[in-house]
């Protein structure tokens, strides 16, 4: 039977829209392969499932490369020129101690975990592009990225982010999206950051990007699920009008993406009744209205875009999104002082820009966020995840900044820190250790595969897979080991 057309342009969409918001259609249940008949993504868990102790991800990743000497794994007995200036101070754990401008996060290292031995181990290429691609897939880099370092673009046969893996394995348990990035798409458009797409599972499993300013930090906006213009909730009367709008859309993109119009299928009722429900006032709708938090504890928070984001990131967890994933935005007024984009590639001035800017932002923000999960009883069920891209050089003087006189850091793969809590991870702990200058891992060596490998189990995600041209399943991480240490 055919279906009615519809007037689409109360939705907005366009081709710059799509591909700007690739899987902006996850949420309607539209199944549009982009691989066609190479990849056919499983749509229900695999058989021998693990328990389920992170009911939710959240990913609050330091855009830039955090220094990891600056940070978490200090080295107060090292010379000078590796140490820097900044004192080490204890902790609420026994075994953690941290740089003295973390003092929040200090006070409550019984609920978090450190891992101080994080490393490529020659994998990496140094630059932005393969550092988001290892950290977020747990894939090596392949040798497009030593190739091209950050022209190196999103290609649809990349490893999928282990987010769109995460949403895509497991079953749905409410009608809200699945898998979440905000304030912000990573990366300037012409240089779109790899990794954080789902690849070979197709852009339907993309995450669905809301987006934020750092001049409304209470102000999100879901452009791919937004109704505009004269069409309301209350508009979307009737199973039929919302079938036509679908189909209409499917002609849209049919018209201006070929591949859309060879790949995509039928739309089935269940899928109608997604879209349906999605578009109506529901849990995902109320949790986007961060002004309603009390003015006390966004203060907590800290009013920034960052600090608003993991609010936001607090109400989607109880909304039951299963990944979200706060990317750090960035401040231009940074770009000039630190010689980097404006977060946490502190190529110049490292120690002011860590002290007076973005370790107190962190500190404040993220201390917030884990406390805020502890007092209403999310914790446990939530697994948290703090890493970046790549780690900083130990040995102060980035040549790019005028030396030792700029008193930058340049990127360092070699070693690197990332903090864990909830969901299954043990607090107070501190998992390897890095060499006297910070410079490679001189304990207990972890990889990037490790932590996706032990998201995954906590996710209850045994070994994922998806499904060749073959119909052979194919391993998504064959390699990297759950880290046991890190378990509670």
């Amino acid at each position: 039977m055919m279906m009615p057309s519809h007037d689409l342009s109360r939705f907005a969409v366009s081709r710059r829209s799509f591909l700007a918001m690739s899987g902006s259609l996850l949420p309607m249940g539209i199944r549009i392969n982009t691989l066609g008949p190479r990849v056919q993504a499983f749509q229900q868990p695999l058989p021998g499932s693990l328990p389920i102790k992170a009911k939710s991800v959240v990913l609050f990743w330091l855009s830039g490369g955090l220094s990891h000497i600056d940070s978490f794994d200090p080295k107060p007995n090292a010379p000078l020129e590796f140490r820097g200036p900044f004192k080490t101070i204890s902790t609420k754990s026994t075994s953690i101690q941290t740089t003295e401008h973390l003092p929040h996060l200090a006070a409550m290292a019984d609920k978090w975990s450190v891992i101080r031995s994080l490393g490529h181990f020659q994998r990496g290429t140094g630059d932005h592009h393969a550092g988001y691609y290892y950290n977020l897939t747990g894939r090596h880099p392949d040798p497009t990225f030593r190739a091209l370092l950050n022209n190196r673009k999103p290609y649809p046969e990349d490893w999928p982010f282990f987010g769109s893996v995460i949403d895509q394995q497991r079953k749905r348990v409410s009608s809200v999206p699945g898998n979440i990035t905000l304030p912000q798409k990573p990366g300037f458009p012409e240089y779109t950051r790899p990794g954080q797409f789902a690849g070979l599972l197709g852009a339907i499993q993309d995450p669905l990007y809301l987006y934020g300013t750092r001049e409304k930090p209470l102000e999100f906006q879901a452009p791919a699920v937004t109704l505009h213009g004269s069409l309301t909730p209350d508009r979307l009367d009737g199973r039929r009008s919302l079938v036509g709008a679908l189909d209409g859309l499917k002609t849209t993109l049919a018209k201006s993406l070929p591949w859309a119009a060879e790949n995509s299928q039928r739309f089935s009722p269940e899928m109608i009744e997604k879209a349906y429900r999605f578009l109506e006032p529901t849990a995902f709708a109320r949790a986007m209205r961060v002004d309603e938090e009390p003015a006390t504890l966004r203060e907590r928070y800290g009013n920034s875009i960052n600090g608003t984001s993991l609010l936001l990131a607090r109400r989607l967890v109880e909304a039951q999104v299963a990944v979200v994933s706060v990317f750090w935005m960035e401040e231009p007024a940074l770009n000039d002082l630190c010689k980097s984009g404006g977060g946490w590639d502190t190529h110049g001035n490292n120690f002011n820009c860590l002290k007076d800017r973005l370790l107190p932002e962190f500190d404040r923000c993220f201390s917030a966020f884990l406390a805020d999960l502890s007092d209403r009883g999310l914790l446990d069920s939530t697994l948290v995840l703090v890493t970046s891209e790549m780690g900083r050089q130990p040995k102060i003087g980035d040549p790019r900044s005028g030396g030792t006189v700029g008193a930058g850091r340049d990127h360092w793969t070699h070693c690197m820190s990332a903090v864990l809590a909830g969901g299954g991870i043990q607090g107070g702990r501190v998992i390897g250790a890095s060499d006297k200058t910070g410079a490679y891992p001189g304990d207990r060596p972890i990889a990037p595969e490790d932590i996706v490998k032990t998201i995954y189990h906590l996710a209850g995600i045994r070994n994922p897979h998806f499904q060749g041209k073959d119909e052979r399943p194919i391993d998504l991480l064959p390699y990297g080991e759950v880290i046991p240490e890190l378990l509670a």
